[in-house]
């Protein structure tokens, strides 16, 4: 199977992987990205896709798409682009993507926690820094599975995979298998932090939405909890309140929070406004303060979650913090 590298997603990364394609391969998994109407459907043009999967419908890009509906409308393109012999695979959870059926020719297939999804999953149980259990129902079938990946909401990741590759003919062995050897790759892995800390390296990219599923996986974890939020972007009208809504939940989760950036600034307001004492509050400009910050007070055991949107290159911070990364562990 070919699959696309990195983020190579928009109109020149998804023909250069095309370039790959040889008789060697018998798939191509493709990923396609876009800032604006009309993108995917110029990608879909391109490949051809005969299965499309649509996970979520979330505000990211709302400031250039500039609402929800539009980015539901710029997503739903891969499903009309779907032929009546391929299959739009839709998760059953997010209202958006589910009114999408309306606008395929092919077959839909659902997945989702829900009973009411042709592939759904219950008993979802975290393992903390080792992974998620959970049990997949299909077909009046159950099959267990584990994945590698942190957090409850990586379930909805391995749905989507399940599906597809129940789509292409995979036994269930074949599928559990392959779960059980997924990695994390560029998104929310766990890597050894200064000073005998754990650092949760999330910092791929950050909608509210996905910040509060890391925030909700850090309180699951043992240990004194630090959240370092930076900026999350382009999310036009919904800046502020997508802000304010990851400080109420870092209120809940944090022993310390630190924030970097000029929109970040509203996620430590938020939670200071809604009673978190404020010596447990640092909101920063840079990550440099950031740094120094966290070299000075990082004790054994403590887990610190890193996160913001790709612009704000908080992978630094976990460079500078992170033992894997940086070869001195001692204060400077």
């Amino acid at each position: 199977t070919l699959k696309s590298y990195g983020n190579y997603n928009n109109e020149i990364g998804l023909p250069l992987t095309l370039l790959h394609l040889g008789p060697e391969y018998e798939r191509v998994v493709l990923e396609m990205g876009m800032y604006a109407l009309g993108e995917i459907a110029q990608l879909a043009e391109i490949s051809l896709p005969v299965v499309g999967v649509v996970t979520n419908v979330g505000p990211v890009h709302l400031e250039r798409l500039g609402t929800l509906e539009r980015i539901a409308q710029a997503k739903a393109e891969l499903v009309e682009a779907i032929p009546p012999e391929g299959v739009a695979v839709l998760n059953y959870d997010d209202e958006r993507v589910r009114a999408m059926k309306d606008k395929t020719r092919g077959r839909v297939f659902y997945y989702g926690l829900s009973p009411e999804a042709d592939l759904w999953a219950d008993e979802i149980r975290s393992e903390g820094l080792s992974g998620v259990r959970f049990r997949f129902h299909y077909e009046g079938e159950t099959i267990h599975a584990r994945i590698p990946l942190l957090g409850r909401h990586s379930v909805h990741a391995a749905l989507a995979a399940a599906a597809v590759g129940l789509i292409e003919g995979l036994s269930w062995g074949e599928i559990i298998a392959g779960l059980r050897d997924v990695s994390a790759q560029l998104r929310l892995v766990a890597v050894p932090g200064y000073n005998g800390s754990t650092i949760l390296d999330d910092t791929y990219n950050a909608s509210p939405a996905s910040t509060i599923a890391a925030l909700n996986l850090l309180e699951e974890l043992p240990g004194r909890h630090i959240a370092v939020l930076g900026d999350m972007l382009e999310l036009g009208d919904y800046e502020e309140e997508g802000h304010r809504k990851v400080g109420r939940r870092a209120l809940e989760v944090a022993s310390l929070l630190i924030t970097v950036g000029p929109r970040a600034r509203i996620i430590g307001e938020e939670a200071l406004a809604c009673g978190m004492p404020p010596e447990n509050v640092y909101i920063f400009d840079s990550k440099q303060e950031a740094i120094r910050l966290l070299k000075e007070l990082l004790e054994p055991g403590d887990v610190v979650l890193v996160k913001g949107s790709r612009g704000m290159r908080m992978e630094e911070v976990v460079a500078a913090i992170s033992v894997a990364k940086n070869s001195k562990a001692e204060p400077h």
